[in-house]
Parts: C-alpha cells; sequence; structure tokens
C-alpha cells in the first residue's frame, strides 16, 4: 500500500503571504537599493563605496532620494512575491510524485526556476525599468527631472521607445530570477529541515527569528551567482532608445563591452549592497510568509486551537 500523501498549504495561501512579506521588504529596504542601482551605474568613479554612496545621495539630495522609486518598488516586490510564491507552489504540485506526493530535489530546483522565469517576464522586469530609471536621475526638483513619477515614466518610456523598451533587460532578468528561486526555495528548504527539522504539512510553525535564519542563508548564494547578470540588466534597463545608439546591443554584448572597458570586476558591482539587501529581505519576507502559512496549517490542516 502506498503511503498517504501529505497534507499542503494551498497556492492561493502562499501566495498571500509572498504579498504581505513584499510589503514588509519594500518598506524597510528601498535605501540600499537605491545605494546598489546608483553604484551599478556609476561608470565614472563618482562613488567611492556603499557609504560614501549613500552620504553623498543624502546630502547632495536629501534623504528622500534614498527612497526614490519606493512606489513601483513595493508595488513590484508584492506582485512578484504574490507571483512568485503562488506559481512555485502550482509548479511543486506538478512534480509532486502522483501516488506519495513527495518532490524529488530536482522537481524543487525546477519549480524554483519556473517561478522565476515566469515573475521576471510577467512582473519584474517592467517594473525594475521604471525603478532604474527613476533612481539613476539626480536631484528632487520634478521640473528638471525627465520622469516625474513612475506612471509618467512608464507612459514617457512607451510613447519613446515603445511597449518593448519596458522588456528592455529581460533576457538577464530571466536568467538571473530563474537561477536565484531556483537556488533559494531548494535552500530554504534544506536550512528549515536541518536547522530546526520542520518539514511543510508537519504541523510545526517556526518562530519569527528562525525563519530569518533560514531565509538569510537562503538568500546569500543567488546575489553571487547571478553578479553580472544584474549588472548587465541594470545597464540594458537603463538607457534609453529615444535618439542615439544603444551603447548596448543586447546581454552576450553587454557582458563582452563592460568585461573589456571595465575590467571583470564590473560585472559585480553592486554586489556588497546586493548581500546587503537580499539576504536581510528574504529574513524579512520568510519571517511574516512562514507565519502566514504556518497559521493556515495549525487552523486548517491540523484544527490545532489558535
Amino acid at each position: 500500500m502506498s503511503e498517504s500523501k501529505k497534507p499542503t498549504i494551498p497556492p492561493y495561501v502562499k501566495a498571500l503571504s509572498g504579498s504581505i512579506g513584499g510589503i514588509m521588504e519594500a518598506s524597510c529596504l528601498q535605501p540600499i537599493d537605491v545605494i546598489k542601482t546608483r553604484l551599478q551605474l556609476d561608470t565614472a568613479g563618482t562613488y567611492k563605496g556603499i557609504i560614501h554612496c549613500g552620504a553623498t545621495v543624502y546630502r547632495t539630495e536629501g534623504a528622500r532620494a534614498l527612497w526614490k522609486g519606493l512606489t513601483p518598488f513595493a508595488t513590484h516586490l508584492t506582485l512578484k512575491y504574490t507571483l512568485r510564491m503562488g506559481s512555485n507552489a502550482l509548479f511543486q504540485s506538478a512534480f509532486k510524485d502522483s501516488q506519495t506526493g513527495q518532490l524529488s530535489n530536482t522537481g524543487r530546483l525546477l519549480s524554483g526556476f519556473g517561478a522565476g522565469v515566469l515573475e521576471a517576464l510577467v512582473i519584474v522586469t517592467p517594473f525594475e525599468v521604471v525603478k532604474i530609471r527613476l533612481q539613476q536621475q539626480r536631484g528632487l526638483s520634478l521640473e528638471l527631472l525627465k520622469y516625474k513619477g513612475p506612471i509618467h515614466c512608464a507612459r514617457t518610456i512607451i510613447r519613446e521607445e515603445g511597449l518593448r523598451g519596458l522588456w528592455a533587460g529581460a533576457a538577464p532578468t530571466v536568467m538571473r530570477n530563474g537561477t536565484n528561486q531556483a537556488a533559494m526555495f531548494t535552500a530554504k528548504n534544506a536550512f528549515d529541515g536541518i536547522l530546526w527539522k520542520k518539514q511543510e504539512g508537519d504541523g510545526k510553525v517556526l518562530q519569527p527569528w528562525q525563519s530569518m535564519i533560514s531565509g538569510f542563508l537562503a538568500g546569500t548564494a543567488g546575489p553571487v551567482c547571478t553578479g553580472p547578470f544584474d549588472v548587465v540588466k541594470t545597464r540594458l534597463m537603463a538607457q534609453g532608445r529615444a535618439g542615439g545608439k544603444l551603447k548596448y546591443k543586447g546581454m552576450v554584448h553587454a557582458i563582452r563591452t563592460i568585461f573589456a572597458e571595465e575590467g571583470l570586476l564590473a560585472l559585480w558591482k553592486g554586489l556588497l549592497p546586493r548581500l546587503m539587501r537580499i539576504p536581510p529581505g528574504q529574513a524579512i519576507m520568510w519571517a511574516v510568509a512562514d507565519q502566514v502559512t504556518g497559521f493556515y496549517e495549525r487552523r486548517y490542516i491540523h484544527n490545532a486551537p489558535l
């Protein structure tokens, strides 16, 4: 007789947990994302490092400049995590053994990669194009800025560059997000099991600090592995198609050009602020998401008292 299937949390619950976690993450970590973008676009050596960049932005543009692009960033994170968590759950359901309900490591990796590709194409690329265009602008006076806000920025890009202008840098974004999520979901599950003996559906709810440790550790590998894709994505998204020639013709051309002009290490520009943002961001997101899914497990799978 085959093993009974493990109880599972529905995709819509995981999608909800991701959306709430995304709001919390965006609110806390936006300044680090602004600094990362400025460093990646700094080809003249204006900024000497993370602290110098943050201090320069604060001194010359004011504290509000460190939250530039917050609206598209928060919206983008909320939608991204909703799609990521929900689609990953759907992919995992498809890859589970039909008899036992078990999910192999290969199935977990492919589910994460699929969720990353989907979020990159549907949500991440257009939102990041708008966010990066807003963040690369210097100053706070609306009269002197080309883009007055997220909606105006998107409309200007569509008018000047066409609809596909919002999908500039899609190829490296797909590679970055697919690889990131394959690693992240697999690592998070592994750390939960190794550190806390937690398996999905077992009724055990992690404490927020436990989720934060697992999420932080799971979020460290991706930035190191996908640094070049992130730099190339940012460069492709930042360049406009309105008038003049494009410096970077695509992902491969951008990698070759950056390597030839700036050296190998330039492909990992902004790595430290990414490591300052992504692992803490995953810690915050998972601390919230695990509480939402844990509530569902206790209440609706195991019928435990609240």
